[in-house]
Parts: structure tokens; sequence; C-alpha cells
């Protein structure tokens, strides 16, 4: 945990190795503020812990993967009023687009009055027959480093108070 307490919750789930790449880059990039935790694992009081929120998931059938909406599932009622205006960002792993996973976020943690704090981002991986879908990924070095500078930043922002 960083020095002042507050703690960056990257909440990921993973399928295929691309998002739990990303996650742990992002973990990388917060360094002490990073509480990396796999999605089927947060609990509601995991969420209340926490003083801003980084979810990765990759997009599935248009959506984001199951495990990551049964964590949403698990846990909105029991913080649903008391987390509002806390910091949220996104990494989402698609295979062309990623906007459907990216809009169902957005629409939970406007539902949760979760203030985001940096743009989307959305790494696709261009897969487009079964087989790609379901092969391991690999994620380019230059993906990474921008998995780890969004880690980073949701970090700074928390240790200088910004959010």
């Amino acid at each position: 945990m960083s020095d002042d307490g507050k703690r960056l919750l990257i909440a990921w789930h993973s399928r295929t190795g691309a998002s739990r790449a990303m996650a742990s880059a992002a973990a990388e990039g917060a360094g002490d503020a990073a509480w990396l935790l796999r999605a089927g694992e947060v609990s509601p009081e995991d969420i209340l812990a926490a003083s801003a929120y980084l979810f990765v998931c990759p997009e599935n059938l248009a959506s984001m993967s199951g495990e990551m909406k049964e964590m949403f599932d698990r846990c909105y009622y029991p913080v649903l009023g008391r987390i509002e205006g806390r910091a949220y960002a996104t990494l989402i792993a698609a295979g062309s687009d990623g906007e459907g996973a990216q809009r169902q976020i957005d629409r939970i943690a406007t539902g949760w009055r979760l203030r985001r704090v940096a743009d989307p981002v959305i790494l696709c991986f261009d897969a487009q027959t079964p087989e790609a879908i379901m092969a391991e990924k690999t994620v380019s070095e230059d993906r990474l480093a921008q998995c780890r500078e969004l880690g980073a930043a949701l970090a700074e922002g928390l240790a200088l108070g910004v959010f």
C-alpha cells in the first residue's frame, strides 16, 4: 500500500492473457499504490477499501467478460451510495472494437457515481477467427508501456490528492 494509505484497486479478468498482462503492467506503473485482484476475488469490502479503480477485461461477444460482469453484479448494491466521486479508468482488450464492454462499464460507473479520470484505453488485437479469438495473446511492449503509464498516472493522481 502507498505511504498515504490510498490504494488503486486494479480489478481484472482475462481469458487469453492480454488483460492479465495489461493489468500487471498497470500495477507495475502504479507501484506501491497498486492493489491487483482478479475480478472473481473482488468483494464489496475491497471496493470500499480502495481510493480509485482500474477495471481491466476483455470484450467477449460485444460485452465485458462474464467474470467481470459477475464482479459488478456481486458488488454493485452493497457499495451503492458509498463510493461516489472516486476515480476510475478502464483498459479493454478487444478483438476488433471494445466499445460494447466500455459502454457497459461506464454505465455501471455512472450508477456508482464514479468519476472517469482518463480516456478509455482499448487495445485491439484484430482477432476475427475462432482460433485467433481463443489463442493466447501477446501484448506488445509499446502497448504494455501505455498500460504502465496509465497505472502511474492514476497512482500519481492519488498521491497528489487530485482524486
